[in-house]
């Protein structure tokens, strides 16, 4: 629809910023055990994870080394998915790796896209 083009920006980063906050509560939850979590040496595989899913998360959320930070946790969580989630079942839904599948994709998509328009990358490249 012709109408919601001139909103692109503004739900793309919408769209980032919510998917990085999910992302961060994710890590949250790991690292401090917050919002019903349980907290996990940092030194194990779901304490780095979580390390990961925060630290990752903000700077998505950002839009501060954009790319790069969608790439790696688009990885992350497709390790998660293959590590954690598909041991149990084959199908996403079934194996509660579904969240891990919509982000891989939704942060290979924000890795190739960049920040956009509202994102600190943007406003960095503004001032060179």
């Amino acid at each position: 629809m012709k109408f919601l083009r001139s909103f692109d920006e503004a739900s793309y980063t919408a769209m980032r910023v919510m998917l990085a906050f999910l992302y961060t509560c994710h890590g949250l939850q790991k690292v401090f055990g917050l919002m019903g979590g349980h907290a996990f040496p940092l030194t194990s595989q779901l304490g780095v994870a979580g390390l990961l899913e925060t630290i990752l998360g903000l700077l998505i959320g950002g839009g501060a080394l954009t790319s790069w930070a969608a790439f790696v946790a688009s990885g992350e969580m497709a390790f998660a998915y293959f590590i954690g989630h598909s041991p149990h079942g084959f199908w996403p839904a079934a194996n509660g790796g579904d969240i891990a599948v919509a982000l891989c994709f939704a942060f290979l998509y924000i890795a190739a896209r960049g920040g956009g328009a509202y994102s600190v990358d943007a406003l960095l490249s503004r001032d060179r």
